[in-house]
């Protein structure tokens, strides 16, 4: 049964999550309810790369009342109200002593900004600029009580097993708190791809699936099993803003492409947005901003992991504030991000590999399959209503398949020659596979 995504976004919105404590375990725990999560971790001090775990960091409560005993910011109202990673921190100060640990935003004046310091001692508030503005004069009460203790940085992954050891990984960061479409709408969509891949009726390779902090959990992840995945890593994405009101998907391409030798992820996206530019988008890689994306393509490791999204950093004003909510995100805007993401998937897992027909000598019976018409009528042959179109043009495409599938060709190839998008000819594949007309010529493997 398929999660409610839209429940599950309920469940996670008002955890304090962080690079590393309570609200990240308690989060993948609840993913685990619907996947079977392996959970790792990586104690504080351990050496990751060229990076070291810091310590693990909770909050106990945190306070700033105003000079008339009103409260101003409260932890437990909005968990964006505190830096993220604060230090402890009680006494009293006046405004302007106050005020270099007060954060806001001008451009958007009623709404909490996110800031963090994980790797620098210091403590601070996040407000509305709109409060910030008519704070008063006088005396006020700071009391933090966090703790930071040795601890983890954890992280999560699940397999789905396939006929190959060769692995497509699929990533995503749970790391922020409050906040929509920049935190939950990856793994949502993370979650929503392993139901719909762990559906097929084949697969062909082991589809991995990881759940991790962005930037240390991932170079964690690295550091850990970077060295093993590498010979049997085929292809990868991660993902990220998967809701907002933009129309199309788009997908940042890696530094393979961006170094001119581009990997079979990046051409499969480069086709899908050739085949549909009303639905896909391409962003070239870089270094300099992303997401995990920088991680798995550094230069070391230079694996194949494009980058999927919607509505990303850099085109929302919402971003990193508490503007960025369910509403912004869109529960459905997720779910069709990942249900399109599954079907390039799924033409990738027939990547480089022949598509043989077991009835190569004449054509197969297909009436007795239910594949073809069983009366022969000019409505069949073609005609302007659009079912009996429709169901023309899907015997056509069967039969063009059929006629191709001698080991040699593709899907990708199949499809080109008939001229329709590769993803389009899947329902086509599943269907001869199962009656048992098609297969997989591995001996034609590319």
């Amino acid at each position: 049964m398929n999660a409610n995504l839209s429940s599950l976004f309920d469940r996670l919105f008002p955890i304090c999550r962080s690079i590393t404590g309570p609200g990240l375990r308690e989060s993948l725990e609840i993913f685990a309810e619907h996947m079977p999560l392996q959970m790792h971790g990586v104690a504080s001090g351990t050496k990751v790369l060229d990076w070291t775990v810091p310590p693990e960091w909770s909050v106990q409560h945190a306070r700033l009342i105003g000079p008339d005993g009103q409260v101003i910011c409260d932890f437990d109202d909005h968990n964006l109200h505190l830096v993220n990673y604060s230090q402890p921190f009680q006494g009293e100060m006046s405004l302007e002593e106050l005020q270099p640990h007060l954060h806001s935003l001008p451009h958007l004046p009623d709404a909490i900004p996110y800031v963090t310091s994980y790797y620098h001692p210091r403590w601070g508030f996040c407000l509305t600029h709109r409060t910030r503005e008519t704070l008063p004069q006088g005396t006020y009460k700071v009391d933090i009580q966090t703790t930071h203790t040795p601890g983890e940085v954890s992280f999560a992954t699940c397999d789905l097993p396939g006929d190959s050891d060769e692995v497509v990984l699929i990533s995503s960061y749970l790391c922020h708190p409050s906040m929509a479409n920049n935190e939950l709408s990856g793994p949502l969509g993370l979650l929503r791809l392993y139901e719909r891949i762990a559906a097929w009726p084949n697969r062909r390779f082991t589809y991995r699936f990881l759940l991790c902090p962005e930037t240390l959990g991932s170079i964690a992840y690295l550091a850990r099993f970077g060295a093993d995945l590498a010979p049997k890593l085929r292809g990868g994405m991660v993902l990220t803003c998967l809701g907002g009101h933009r129309d199309t998907l788009s997908f940042k391409l890696s530094r393979r492409d961006w170094l001119d030798r581009p990997s079979t992820m990046d051409k499969l996206a480069r086709s899908m947005a050739e085949t549909y530019p009303q639905e896909f988008e391409l962003r070239d890689f870089t270094p300099t901003s992303g997401s995990d994306e920088r991680q798995f393509c550094s230069p070391g490791f230079d694996f194949p992991m494009i980058q999927a999204a919607r509505t990303v950093y850099g085109q929302f004003v919402e971003y990193h504030t508490s503007a960025d909510d369910k509403r912004f995100m869109r529960i459905e805007q997720v779910e069709r991000a990942a249900d399109r993401l599954a079907e390039m998937l799924e033409v990738f897992d027939y990547d480089g590999v022949g598509l043989r027909s077991l009835a190569p000598y004449g054509e197969p019976q297909l009436g007795r399959r239910g594949l073809y018409p069983t009366m022969n009528s000019p409505m069949n042959r073609g005609s302007s209503r659009d079912g009996a179109t429709d169901q023309r043009q899907t015997l056509n495409r069967l039969l063009m398949t059929l006629s191709l599938a001698d080991g040699t060709h593709d899907l990708v190839q199949i499809a080109e020659r008939i001229g329709c998008g590769p993803d389009a000819l899947l329902p086509i594949i599943r269907e001869l596979r199962a009656q048992g007309i098609l297969s997989l010529d591995e001996e034609n493997a590319q």
